[in-house]
């Protein structure tokens, strides 16, 4: 049986950027090694970039209270933007036409980072059994010398 994996999450809830904005960003950053990753955010001009990196550092931070996890070979297992509830209170309007008139919609998003140790770490450590080890190869070449 494998052991399974840790994952080291960290959220930031009713973040005052739209969600479609902010998926942008986060679109760059999924599946990168840590390092990467925050190399990225720190250069990337976009206002998610910055919401993005901090909340990336704080899963950083919840992964070094684990002594067995090296923090070098941290991956962005999950990188996710929710849709958070619209801003209400007492909305402004917009005028259109025809005489009528549409709320501003201010949105909100929650910003979600897990990260996990990559697969060649787990593999060091003895984490996976040898059989659900892939060929260095790729599957192309174990399926052509089967043959």
């Amino acid at each position: 049986m494998a052991e399974a994996t840790k994952s080291f999450r960290a959220v930031h809830r009713w973040a005052r950027i739209a969600p479609r904005k902010a998926r942008l960003v986060t679109e760059l950053v999924r599946g990168l090694p840590v390092d990467d990753a925050l190399a990225i955010l720190d250069q990337h001009p976009k206002r998610a970039a910055a919401l993005l990196r901090k909340v990336m550092r704080s899963a950083m931070a919840n992964a070094s209270q684990d002594l067995e996890v090296d923090l070098k070979s941290l991956v962005v297992e999950e990188a996710r933007v929710d849709m958070g509830p619209l801003l209400g209170g007492r909305p402004r309007w917009r005028p259109r036409s025809q005489g009528r008139a549409v709320p501003i919609r201010k949105r909100t998003s929650h910003l979600i980072i897990a990260l996990a140790e990559s697969a060649e770490r787990r593999k060091r450590r003895g984490g996976e059994p040898a059989a659900a080890a892939a060929p260095a190869g790729g599957t192309e070449a174990a399926e052509g010398a089967a043959e």
